[in-house]
């Protein structure tokens, strides 16, 4: 009937939006999500849990601030301990919001879109827990002002050649386009929700986000070419943030840090904790809220073979770390790997392996690929994963380091603990916020992959009314300024 929907026929894929859906069963069945007068109890149960992990979260920012550094674990030769792991780890989280929105779209990869609201947000919130640590980390706040690239009292000015003053740029960069991306996303689906706003409240707040859009062709246009902009301009953002975080400790003389593989490594690495997390949170959510026709089984697939993908990068870069330690014949560099796998850390080290490159490869198997259950462990198993690489790069290497007489062990203290799960509580409340707000499924962009939006042989027709190929603008009146 349709040339994409026989192409998919051809190819033995499923669709990608099932049920039976129409342009209006999609945008009632996401738009019920943030119109229903009170959310389900479920969301009160996260909520609440989540609020109590953030108010512990202020709580020990706040002790820290009057006690000092020297409530945590940090001590000699230790001297980065969870501030760093976190830091890293956060902004890992935060690449496959930008990679699923930036580098899918100009690859035309239609299954993204509905998952991209997902990940576009969490990126924005991952960052937003990953700048606390760098705010805390000196313990003063009076003096946090130091970080910033200006001459303070002394009238000496920061080092720029140092990848601590880089991440400032690179994060602040990357926190600056992804909110723009996800905000321009969310235009047209914002225009919905406030033409179908009942109480005058709603309707002045959703119209004052939606910038007067109005669903025009000359809308849609300047929608389209922003998009793509911004979309280019986040897609090296993926390669650079996390490479100029490596920087960090590669550049370094420390052995087991001062490795030129750590780039390419950590890339792969915040991909792929980065997708883990968004199982995480997407599994429960299509769920609890009835978006399963729309985040369907053949996206959560896709995920689990991209999860499979970059499991076996992060592997392969684990076992390329030793044979760079042992051809380079530096017997430091050998013993802090050998440390690593055999020292006072093993538990930790072995944790990140098992977790990180055992567990995925259950992903080889179809069934295994297509079990909620398997997928929705294996994510979280993942995450703890991904946080334990981070500890033992900062840890082994730190404790252990050129002077046996300065050997150490870091016990982290339970203010470092607290704060790491208080860490999630920030993350989990603005996601709950997230969903109760605003459309979790960017709905314009999934009308404009259904069949629907191929709707006629006729050629005019088809110039008049369906957009070109890889464009994400649906039939006009279909998403703002004409809800359905």
């Amino acid at each position: 009937m349709k040339q994409n929907q026989e192409i998919q026929d051809q190819l033995g894929r499923p669709p990608l939006v099932i049920g039976g859906y129409d342009f209006h069963s999609v945008t009632e069945t996401v738009c019920k999500v943030v119109e229903q007068p009170k959310p389900p109890i479920g969301w009160y149960i996260g909520f609440t849990i989540s609020s109590l992990g953030l108010a512990t979260l202020l709580a020990m920012i706040s002790w820290l601030f009057y006690k000092g550094v020297g409530v945590w674990g940090v001590n000699n030769p230790v001297g980065w301990g969870y501030a760093i792991i976190n830091f890293v780890f956060w902004v890992g989280i935060g690449h496959a919001g930008t990679l699923i929105s930036a580098i899918l779209f100009l690859f035309r990869q239609r299954w993204r879109t509905s998952i991209n609201r997902f990940a576009e947000a969490m990126t924005i919130f991952a960052v937003i827990c990953a700048l606390v640590f760098p705010g805390i980390h000196v313990g003063r706040p009076w003096v946090v002002w130091w970080m910033f690239p200006l001459p303070y009292a002394q009238n000496m000015w920061p080092n720029f050649r140092s990848p601590l003053l880089w991440d400032v740029f690179a994060v602040g960069t990357y926190f600056t386009v992804s909110l723009l991306f996800w905000y321009v996303g969310l235009i047209p689906d914002i225009a919905t929700i406030r033409d179908r706003a009942k109480t005058k409240v709603r309707k002045i707040l959703y119209g004052i986000f939606a910038l007067g859009w109005r669903g025009s062709h000359r809308h849609w246009h300047r929608y389209e070419v922003a998009y793509l902009i911004l979309a280019a301009l986040a897609t090296p953002l993926v390669l650079s943030v996390h490479s100029v975080v490596s920087f960090d400790f590669a550049t370094s003389q420390l052995p087991g840090w001062h490795t030129t593989i750590f780039p390419p490594y950590f890339v792969a690495g915040a991909i792929y904790s980065g997708f883990a997390m968004v199982m995480t949170l997407m599994i429960p959510s299509r769920e609890f809220f009835g978006l399963k026709n729309l985040v369907t089984m053949r996206h959560l697939e896709n995920m689990n073979r991209i999860m499979l993908a970059t499991g076996m990068m992060v592997g392969y870069a684990y076992s390329i770390e030793f044979f760079i330690a042992w051809y380079g014949g530096n017997q430091f560099e050998q013993f802090a790997f050998i440390n690593r796998a055999l020292g006072p850390y093993s538990w930790a080290y072995w944790t990140m392996v098992s977790c990180n490159v055992l567990s995925p490869q259950i992903f080889w198997f179809r069934k295994m690929r297509r079990s909620i259950p398997v997928m929705f462990v294996v994510s979280i198993l993942v995450n703890i994963g991904m946080w334990f690489e981070r500890f033992v790069i900062v840890v082994t290497s730190l404790s252990r380091d050129f002077l046996p007489a300065a050997w150490g062990y870091y016990r982290p203290t339970y203010v470092d603990v607290l704060t790491l799960v208080g860490s999630f509580g920030l993350f989990f409340t603005l996601f709950m916020i997230f969903i109760r707000f605003l459309p979790m499924v960017a709905m314009a962009e999934v009308k404009g992959v259904m069949p629907q939006a191929q709707a006629s042989h006729d050629p005019e027709h088809d110039r008049a009314h369906v957009p070109r190929a890889g464009s994400m603008q649906p039939a006009p009146g279909l998403a703002g300024g004409g809800a359905q």
